[in-house]
């Protein structure tokens, strides 16, 4: 065979092999995506009720024996209610719940997560190995953390990239990336506020506001606080109770 005639035959092949997988392998485009969503959660149900499978292109059933773990970050009882999540799929795949509490109700978890991010993204990316004052720390632990552990491990990579000053020196408050500073300083107490008052009442708000952010940090727990700001448990316990603030107790508290 020529080179021209070889070449010829190569690419009828590849031109038939294409043509005859486009209606399988054809990715949903923006318009048809809700379809092909639909038709996807159809075969998984189908899976999942009956165990089996037939693989694109095929025309046999494949048996299957598996258990499936699946997560969402969507309220699906609305997702449902809206007709864009099948309920008889949920209900299927609702067998065993497992509820993972968000980021903002393991604040004991933040300074072990931190140093775990700061030891693998350091040694990923030839950074330098920082460490955080107390300061930073805290800051950290009072922050919302609405996109969880991930939006943790990003901030923790962007201080590592943008820090500056001596690597050898602890990462302070002001370092730390914007929208965790900017929230933390959103409920500060500001002269404005305690200037008119009295010292009695201005020490007030400021026990209020410091011990209800040193119980956020520590998640609730009373004991841990107490231990941190210096005082005995029970002590405390009738501190908050005088600034109203009993209601913020965890049920944790001995943990």
């Amino acid at each position: 065979m020529s080179n021209c005639s070889a070449k010829k035959a190569r690419a009828d092949v590849r031109a038939r092999s294409v043509c005859s997988n486009a209606p399988m392998a054809a990715p949903c485009s923006s318009m048809r995506w809700p379809t092909c969503r639909r038709r996807a959660r159809s075969r998984i149900l189908r899976v999942l009720v009956e165990q089996r499978f037939t693989r694109v292109g095929g025309a046999q059933d494949v048996q299957v024996d598996v258990r499936v773990i699946s997560s969402t970050s969507k309220d699906l009882s609305t997702e449902i209610a809206a007709g864009r999540f099948r309920e008889d799929l949920f209900h299927r795949l609702n067998v065993v719940p497992v509820r993972v509490p968000g980021l903002s109700e393991r604040r004991g978890d933040i300074a072990e997560l931190v140093q775990y991010f700061i030891d693998r993204i350091a040694a990923a990316q030839g950074l330098p190995k920082r460490i955080l004052s107390e300061d930073a720390m805290a800051t950290l632990q009072v922050h919302e953390w609405p996109g969880n552990v991930r939006q943790l491990r990003n901030n923790i990579e962007r201080l590592l990239i943008l820090a500056t000053g001596n690597p050898n020196e602890p990462i302070t408050a002001h370092m730390l990336p914007s929208e965790v500073v900017e929230s933390a300083t959103a409920g500060a107490i500001r002269p404005e506020r305690i200037i008119a008052l009295p010292l009695r009442d201005a020490r007030e708000v400021f026990e209020r506001e410091y011990l209800s952010s040193q119980i956020v940090r520590f998640g609730g727990n009373i004991s841990r606080t107490a231990n941190f700001i210096g005082m005995e448990r029970s002590a405390l316990h009738r501190k908050l109770k005088s600034l109203g603030l009993a209601h913020i107790r965890s049920d944790e508290d001995d943990i």
